[in-house]
């Protein structure tokens, strides 16, 4: 017989990524996902875009939950520039290519409400990546998976191939730090693992 924990977190997301990294360190939660604006502002820089976006999202999730409620956004950046989910197949490779034998960052930004306020923070992976070649980059478009993803790749999908190198939070790259992620929950009194590790 199962035994149905309550949920202990609103995540603010429909994304799946982060639903399974959340369930990986014990959290469960209600998905309440939000539609905000994605638009940059003129002149912000790509660590105060995610930054705010993942604040909107962790705000605007509170606002339909008594929960503490969890909002993260991802950027891939190459030379400051922000590479958000391809248009399509040319859109995709252009970005691959951009992006190959070359070093890049994906910033990813998570912000908590709860009894703390809202607790935030933002963290900075550097990825390496391989030269690709174009039949490659077609192979990996056909299979449907970098068609949602920011930059056009998935690294926990079949695109690891193509990462030769990272510095940093793997988990981040995914779609939320788990270190970083853990201490903002303990912040807020939300327990991990049924509460083997909790405030």
């Amino acid at each position: 017989m199962s035994v149905i924990t309550p949920p202990v977190l609103c995540l603010a997301s429909a994304s799946p990524r982060r639903r399974d990294l959340l369930a990986s360190i014990g959290v469960s939660l209600e998905a309440c996902p939000v539609d905000i604006d994605e638009t940059p502002v003129p002149g912000e820089g790509a660590e105060a875009y995610v930054a705010r976006l993942a604040r909107d999202k962790a705000l605007a999730g509170a606002e339909r939950s008594r929960l503490p409620t969890l909002g993260s956004d991802t950027a891939v950046v190459r030379d400051g520039e922000i590479l958000g989910k391809p248009e399509g197949a040319e859109h995709a490779a252009a970005m691959l290519r951009s992006l190959a034998g070359r070093e890049h960052r994906v910033l990813t930004a998570v912000a908590v409400t709860g009894p703390a306020g809202l607790l935030e923070r933002c963290v900075a992976t550097r990825v390496v990546m391989r030269e690709i070649s174009d039949a490659e980059i077609a192979a990996y478009w056909a299979t449907g998976e970098p068609a949602d993803k920011a930059g056009g790749y998935a690294i926990q999908g079949r695109a690891a191939v193509f990462v030769e190198h990272i510095a940093g939070s793997h988990s981040a790259v995914v779609g939320l730090p788990l270190y970083e992620t853990a201490e903002l929950l303990r912040r807020q009194g939300v327990a991990l693992w049924g509460g083997a590790l909790g405030s």
